[in-house]
């Protein structure tokens, strides 16, 4: 599973070596995070928790800790990558805020990439093989609608209202889209020819869509969960993909190609659940293009959030 590759990913792209680089080539990107964070920390009522929830924290390229775990009672970082994690906390230099840091390690989803997988095992997938593209990708749309997606999910040790403050991460998109590669890595591995047919796949492409629209109702449910009275949530999301032959030109859609990545109804379904106090928009540039290589980069969007 995708999944279980994070660990080895984000040595590559986290951590303070990462962030020097942002710092250099996509600065906006970290000002309007620690901004968003930091707006969240201090506009949450006097009222509400004094604890602070990081969802998707990851090696904390983004994400201001040293703020966090000044500002706040307890700091809960939560990610299914621990050793990430520990770089991201093990950067702190004050014992006293040290202190202050705690670890959590799941799976924020509640394990849905793991019920994908039981599902796409289930499949008689060498009998289904020969019969073409289109079986393969009905028997695809049906692990896609019969995986379950708990609605919150429960998190052991993450309790209802605890956190005056949630934060979710730059995770949202991770929780739909590697299962979704999951199911694709799956076709590659037992009828590589198929791959690209699921997008005339009208079943596939309607599993797929309605797939992503639960594992995003499921996450805003629990952020609307953990957060206590009075608190706030920041939300960052990267919500469209885009590659570009051109340095300097980010910005130039002659240069470049999109991919959205959430679907539409994101945007509706984040205002259906919170109070929209504060929103931000911004392009974050994750890679250069090089001779024979893309640049990438994502378009983003943040929120502070009330329920």
């Amino acid at each position: 599973m995708r999944i279980d590759t994070l660990a080895y990913n984000n040595i590559q792209i986290q951590g303070a070596q990462r962030r020097a680089w942002l710092r250099q080539h996509s600065p906006q990107h970290l000002q309007h995070c620690a901004a968003l964070m930091s707006h969240a920390l201090h506009k949450r009522q006097q009222s509400a928790s004094r604890s602070t929830l990081v969802l998707g924290a990851g090696a904390c390229t983004e994400v201001p800790l040293a703020e966090l775990a000044r500002d706040s009672d307890e700091a809960v970082l939560v990610d299914f990558d621990l050793a990430s994690m520990e770089r991201g906390r093990d950067e702190l230099t004050s014992p006293a805020l040290l202190k202050r840091v705690s670890l959590l390690t799941c799976d924020i989803s509640g394990g849905v990439s793991a019920s994908l997988n039981r599902l796409i095992e289930q499949q008689l997938w060498d009998k289904l093989v020969p019969q073409g593209a289109q079986v393969i990708f009905d028997a695809a749309a049906r692990c896609l609608e019969q995986c379950a997606v708990p609605d919150p999910p429960e998190i052991e040790d993450l309790h209802a209202g605890e956190s005056g403050v949630v934060i979710s991460s730059l995770v949202l998109s991770q929780l739909f889209s590697y299962p979704l590669l999951d199911i694709l890595d799956h076709v590659q591995r037992i009828a590589p020819s198929y791959l690209g047919e699921q997008e005339r796949h009208r079943r596939y492409q309607e599993a797929a869509e309605t797939f992503r629209v639960r594992v995003i109702q499921a996450h805003l449910h629990l952020l609307r969960e953990l957060v206590d009275m009075g608190g706030l949530v920041a939300l960052i999301c990267d919500v469209r993909g885009f590659v570009f032959d051109v340095n300097g030109a980010g910005n130039d859609a002659g240069h470049r190609r999109t991919m959205p990545l959430v679907p539409r109804i994101f945007f509706d379904l984040v205002q259906s659940n919170f109070s929209i106090l504060e929103e931000a928009q911004w392009e974050w540039i994750t890679d250069l293009p090089e001779k024979g290589k893309l640049g990438r980069g994502y378009e983003v969007v943040g929120y502070v959030l009330a329920c």
